[in-house]
């Protein structure tokens, strides 16, 4: 039931419309559809290739960078291990020193050696070793005094757990501080000086390479998107926002992008979408490439457009062309349906319109026919209709006069047996007053006024024979006394109180007449305080079934003059007493 009741909701709209817009929305879908589904496929397939091209395209250009990376950390791996395993430069650095002559052949050596260096790698900004010999003369440039502000740099204690291996750390810009210059962001290799003494260690060697030198790596890819190159801790060491220095990525992307060696996904950045392309360098750093989607999908934003431009007007004329279509197919079919209403409305004279010889055509001609035919038959069976019912009318009245006659006569006669009184003059007069108003010149329809006094010379005939038994109540609305009903509709059911429901000699019986409005109806009941019925006496009489002749008779009458949905209704209860109420129509007055 809820689906059926949830189909009729959305269908109720479309079912509601007219032909004409029925025709134009379907038209207008059929055509609108295929094209909005044409935009959309090109956009989505412009926008996937875009899509797998820029994957591509990143993907080896990041693998490039890493691979280039790989080779810059090896060559500075190489220089470091050259230094560290240069056995004379150690015998240098950990000697103890008792002469000036000692002390110029090792400053001429370490200053031969790191110039070397210095000229051989022109990426190299700078080399330092910070002995850790006291009596090691320092000259500040390349040799210089382990002291407590090394032990404090961050990588200090990380660099004593290599056990002489090579670490890599980025050193964020430095502000000017006169007479010194501003220092930009460092790379810088640090290696634990220990070679043949593990446990004693004679220096640390760093090397200090430019940020700018890893970054010019991916400058010429870095158009149109961001590329990172972060340690294994997701710790950004280049980029060209040297703001984002020793910054974690992992807080600016909320995807996790560490999950193996290389991957690709969909993320947001800068609270725009990107695609993101990573690879990782043997080393566990990871080269990361961030491209908007603003940046790449402009062809296929472009060519949408294009396409919804020539969609609209593809469609602005479908929808002129579908009114039109609509319009013809339609205007043939309202002529059609004021020719049915002038039919419903029982005009037979309908105009004959020109419609063609198609479907519409052959219904517009049937119409007619069938408007002409109907004109006939109506004529016909209407007048047939009413001279039945009109008969039927006359035997069902003539039907209820003798048998009224029948038991006045039989009261009259027994009263003048038993009495021999003069209120038998009464009863006769009253007698003629209501064969007067019944008869009524063979009329079937009274006024209801007529009706109360009709019902009222029959009470005042059976009080003189009942005398003080019958105690009678009337409750009429005056304003309903002009309209009409049948004859005798209330005197066949006074009679049964009278004849059926009195159950107390002594105390007699209450009867209740009344008549009044409630909207386009009236209502005229009887109601009675006798002895009721009992629940099964009351549903045979509503089945009609042992139907007293005078309830059935009026129900018919009334059926026959007014509708099948007028009539009579019956109530009772035994012990209590018994309603009868009659509904009829409000039309008009006599």
């Amino acid at each position: 039931m809820a689906q059926s009741s949830w189909y009729n909701y959305i269908t109720a709209p479309f079912l509601n419309l007219s032909m004409r817009g029925k025709l134009f929305s379907l038209f207008l879908l059929v055509s609108i559809l295929p094209l909005l589904f044409f935009v959309y496929y090109s956009y989505h397939s412009v926008k996937d290739q875009l899509i797998n091209q820029t994957y591509s395209g990143m993907t080896l250009a990041t693998s490039q960078i890493s691979s280039n990376l790989q080779s810059k950390l090896n060559s500075y791996n190489k220089i470091s291990a050259s230094l560290y395993l240069d056995s004379t430069l150690q015998e240098y650095l950990s000697k103890s020193y008792t002469g000036n002559s000692e002390y110029l052949d090792a400053y001429r050596y370490i200053d031969n050696v790191m110039n070397n260096v210095l000229t051989t790698n022109p990426e190299v900004n700078g080399i330092t070793i910070y002995s850790t010999n006291p009596h090691m003369p320092l000259d500040n440039m390349f040799i210089k005094k382990l002291d407590g502000s090394i032990l404090q740099k961050p990588w200090f204690r990380e660099v004593q757990q290599t056990y002489g291996n090579v670490i890599f750390t980025i050193t964020p810009e430095a502000p000017a501080v006169p007479p010194l210059t501003a220092q930009p962001p460092m790379f810088t290799l640090v290696r634990y000086l220990n070679y043949n003494s593990l446990n004693f260690p004679y220096g640390v060697l760093t090397i200090d390479v430019k940020e700018s030198d890893l970054y010019s790596l991916m400058g010429k890819e870095d158009n149109n998107k961001d590329i990172f190159i972060v340690n294994e801790d997701g710790v950004i060491i280049s980029s060209k926002n040297k703001d984002l220095l020793n910054t974690n990525l992992g807080l600016l992307l909320p995807e996790n992008f560490k999950s193996g060696n290389a991957g690709k996904y969909e993320s947001t950045y800068k609270g725009e979408k990107v695609l993101v392309v990573y690879d990782a360098s043997p080393n566990g750093w990871r080269t990361v490439s961030i491209v908007p989607y603003s940046g790449f999908m402009q062809p296929a934003i472009a060519s949408s457009n294009r396409i919804l431009f020539m969609a609209s007007i593809c469609i602005l004329f479908s929808v002129i062309l579908i009114y039109m279509v609509a319009r013809m197919s339609t205007k043939r079919i309202e002529s059609l349906l004021k020719s049915i209403r002038r039919l419903e409305r029982e005009d037979f004279d309908l105009e004959m319109i020109p419609m063609g010889h198609d479907e519409i055509g052959q219904m517009s001609f049937a119409l007619n026919k069938m408007a002409s035919r109907f004109k006939n038959l109506i004529n016909e069976v209407y007048k047939k209709e009413i001279s039945k019912q009109e008969a039927e009318m006359e035997i069902l009245q003539a039907q209820i006069n003798p048998h009224f006659l029948y038991n006045t006569l039989a009261s009259i006669s027994a009263l003048a047996m038993k009495h021999k009184d003069p209120k038998i003059q009464d009863m006769v007069a009253h007698l003629a007053k209501f064969y007067r108003i019944s008869l009524n010149k063979g009329k079937n329809l009274i006024s209801l006024n007529e009706e109360i006094n009709l019902t009222k010379y029959y009470l005042s005939i059976q009080q003189i024979r009942y005398e003080d038994l019958l105690h009678i109540h009337f409750q009429i609305d005056e304003c309903v006394l002009v309209h009409h009903t049948v004859k005798l509709t209330l005197q066949p059911f006074v009679e049964n109180c009278i004849n059926h429901a009195v159950w107390d000699d002594d105390a007699g019986i209450n009867i209740i007449i009344k008549a009044y409005r409630k909207d386009d109806d009236i209502y005229l009941e009887v109601i009675d305080d006798g002895m009721g019925m009992t629940p099964q006496t009351l549903e045979k009489l509503r089945a009609k079934e042992d139907v007293g002749y005078g309830i059935t008779n009026v129900d018919q009458r009334i059926k026959l003059a007014f509708g099948e949905e007028y009539g009579v209704s019956l109530y009772s209860r035994l012990g209590i007493g018994t309603s009868i109420r009659i509904r009829m129509p409000a039309r008009g007055v006599l």
